[in-house]
């Protein structure tokens, strides 16, 4: 059996493993790289083989660094299965066709702005494209035995982090590799603890929280601190959220503060499209959370929920205070840009960032205090107040990743962690090996292991 990571090494995003046994090919997700460029620019290079020798796609779940390079990958031979629970289907489904509408804007915007570098900016798939994936999807059930080829079984598996993650176990030539995909907080606000795996030869593991511990600090008073302050001040809340699952979090949040009156009666608004589609797949995948239905509807009836662009161009010259919910949740498009471009130069406004920020995004550059952004071709100084709230992530932190290896029998004769940066990995590594005395790797891009 050979494994080779051609993403989400060294990074957060473009998660992709190739798995190659007995002449069967089978690729573990298929992200696509955000944040900084050069990981950006990953995403016009070719797979190191054909699409069209890969057999099946595996999805632990449905967020664009796990799925967002799936229509490059049909556009260009694949013609296999796509395997993945039906909440994991419907959530790619969304997440793609956003993709591609905002890529496809945001070519024609840099087109008539004559603001790329390119004589003619091209999307990187188009919404035509990403459709051309759905009728590959083949729905699972949790722990239901897939049989992929005579001697190839997978199993998915609950992990928390949004509707429908799980974690996928590969049967295969009398070895078990258990590929963690994002694993889930074991107190989330929303989501069911992730399941931990019995078995295991290998391990491939998530470590993008490896050298943290979220705090223990309620999120709620955060909020209602940060809200209070800022319509005190006559200001507005700019949350950047990621629409599946974060957006879903804070409206909850929200929502439990608004009945406690314990923040101000002012507009609540969700502005983003796929966040509010998101809101449907909730209401259809009761199973998969914790939400009750008449919480759930008490919920919805809160806020102002503004699908369409005209109704954003409204809301962003209101005056009044208010709470803007919009994606994306790393600052790297969708309409939080069209507020921000309104709003980060106004000291009375509060952008509160309650996620992982990856590098190179504009998240992570405002965690750090940049002076100024660039949005959209031109340069936005920045005098709004930023936030941080990091008791939010979806992602478990390091004690998590620690305790989600616990219930192994045996010892797994390896776990290569994976979908880190460098650092959150190798503080992992030493700590898994503190903890359970298990041997650790961390893969280089592109790095190829016989096992």
């Amino acid at each position: 059996m050979k494994i080779t990571c051609i993403g989400g090494v060294g990074t957060v995003t473009g998660s992709k493993t190739l798995v190659e046994s007995n002449g069967i090919r089978i690729l573990i997700d298929c992200g696509q790289f955000q944040g900084l460029k050069p990981l950006r620019e990953l995403n016009w290079e070719p797979l190191p083989i054909l699409p069209s020798t890969i057999d099946f796609v595996l999805l632990t779940h449905g967020h664009l660094d796990h799925c967002g390079w799936l229509p490059r990958l049909v556009n260009q031979g694949f013609e296999g299965k796509i395997y993945c629970t039906s909440p994991t289907k419907d959530v790619a489904k969304l997440i793609l066709l956003d993709s591609a509408k905002i890529q496809e804007e945001d070519a024609k915007i840099a087109n008539e702005g004559k603001f790329s570098k390119h004589e003619i900016a091209e999307p990187l798939y188009t919404v035509a494209q990403a459709e051309k994936v759905f009728p590959h999807f083949r729905v699972v059930n949790p722990n239901e035995i897939i049989a992929l080829d005579a001697e190839i079984e997978a199993i998915f598996t609950n992990a928390g982090h949004i509707l429908g993650a799980c974690t996928i176990e590969l049967r295969l030539e009398y070895k078990v590799v258990v590929f963690s995909g994002d694993i889930g907080r074991d107190n989330d606000v929303l989501m069911f603890p992730p399941t931990k795996p019995k078995k295991a030869d290998y391990v491939f593991l998530e470590s993008t929280y490896g050298n943290r511990l979220h705090p223990e600090k309620d999120p709620k008073e955060e909020l209602e601190l940060y809200i209070n302050n800022t319509v005190q001040n006559g200001g507005t809340v700019i949350i950047p959220s990621f629409a599946v699952e974060r957006a879903q979090s804070v409206m909850y949040l929200l929502w439990q503060l608004k009945e406690e009156k314990r923040i101000p009666n002012i507009p609540y608004i969700i502005d983003t499209p796929m966040g509010i589609s998101m809101l449907e797949l909730f209401s259809n995948n009761r199973k998969w959370h914790r939400l009750h239905e008449e919480e759930f509807t008490a919920m919805c009836k809160m806020f102002t929920m503004i699908s369409d662009y005209q109704e954003t161009i409204e809301a962003i010259y209101n005056k009044q205070s208010k709470v803007i919910v919009a994606a994306s949740g790393m600052v790297t498009g969708g309409r939080v840009l069209s507020y921000l471009e309104r709003y980060i130069g106004l000291s009375e406004t509060t952008i509160i960032l309650i996620g992982y920020q990856g590098e190179g995004t504009r998240g992570r550059k405002l965690l750090e205090g940049a002076k100024d952004m660039k949005i959209r071709g031109r340069y936005y100084e920045v005098k709004a107040k930023v936030a941080e709230i990091d008791t939010l992530s979806a992602h478990g932190d390091q004690k998590d990743l620690i305790n989600w290896l616990s219930d192994l029998e045996e010892a797994p004769k390896k776990v290569f962690l994976v979908h880190g940066e460098n650092e959150p990995a190798d503080e992992l590594r030493v700590k898994i090996r503190e903890k359970h005395g298990f041997e650790c790797v961390i893969p280089l891009m592109g790095q190829e292991f016989e096992l």
